[in-house]
């Protein structure tokens, strides 16, 4: 394996105690995986397959049960967490949740300068506060700056967390599920915003979870393909989404198109009449 990944993981397994059943269920099994630096990769499976858990493992938040993995040249259980966790930007389903409503989108931004969910203006500079601001005009959030986040709506809220989750230049940005409940001109909005990040930050590598084709911008380089835990495919996106391997990954007839560098999915008709 190459000596720049960002991630590693080797022979990954992670379970969870389930109550109902008295045992321990598997998330994850024998996961490989390797992510460069740079790379832009997507994680795309159908409900339940572990998405989530695979992330919260390479962001640092979670843990696995057995195997190796290493984060930007760390060994976890060797190293700091803590300390990594400051070089990765994440943006989760439950991030929104901890928020607080009230807060602008200037000052939710402003948080993500000093990892806290509220803002400390004794550690807000000059250079912070523009940061901010370019951040806000990249994201499109620059006129909703000023307004609660709890007034804005989905599509802008998801923006300023992901501008909020660049403010310390992190060095891996893992973004999971950020399309969910977007509408349309929502999701375009936030496909621009991520492509136009690729094109101003190579080094940045990122993560994006999602369960649909259409939501990846086309400058995904890499796909994994996950179901019930174990990986059905991984690596550059041209080989790796395909119809075959995404009937593979979904259990159902799936046709894959991809025009202007988007991809387009659908089930066969046959399936949905099933």
């Amino acid at each position: 394996m190459g000596g720049d990944a960002v991630v590693r993981m080797a022979r990954v397994g992670c379970w969870r105690w389930d109550d109902r059943q008295g045992r321990s269920q598997p998330l994850l099994a024998d996961v490989d995986w390797e992510v460069g630096g740079g790379q832009q990769w997507a994680v795309m499976g159908p409900n339940g397959a572990g998405k989530s858990t695979l992330v919260a493992i390479a962001g640092a938040t979670g843990r696995a049960s057995t195997g190796t993995v290493e984060l930007l040249g760390g060994r976890i259980g060797t190293v700091d967490t803590r300390l990594l966790r400051r070089r990765i930007g994440i943006v989760e389903p439950r991030t929104t949740a901890r928020i607080a409503g009230r807060l602008t989108v200037r000052e939710v931004v402003l948080t993500g300068a000093t990892a806290t969910l509220w803002p400390l203006a004794e550690r807000v500079d000059g250079e912070v506060e523009r940061r901010a601001q370019a951040l806000l005009e990249r994201f499109g959030c620059g006129a909703v700056a000023g307004r609660s986040f709890g007034d804005c709506s989905q599509g802008e809220r998801r923006r300023a967390l992901i501008a909020r989750a660049l403010m310390r230049r992190p060095q891996l940005l893992i973004l999971d599920e950020p399309a969910a409940g977007l509408d349309l001109p929502g999701r375009e909005a936030l496909v621009e915003a991520l492509t136009a990040l690729a094109g101003e930050r190579p080094p940045l590598t990122s993560i994006v979870v999602t369960h649909h084709p259409e939501e990846l911008a086309s400058t995904t380089t890499h796909v994994l393909l996950l179901r019930a835990g174990r990986v059905i495919a991984a690596g550059p996106a041209a080989t790796v989404m395909t119809s075959a391997a995404l009937t593979a990954c979904f259990g159902a007839p799936v046709t894959v198109e991809r025009r202007d560098g988007r991809w387009a999915a659908r089930a066969a008709a046959s399936f949905l009449s099933a």
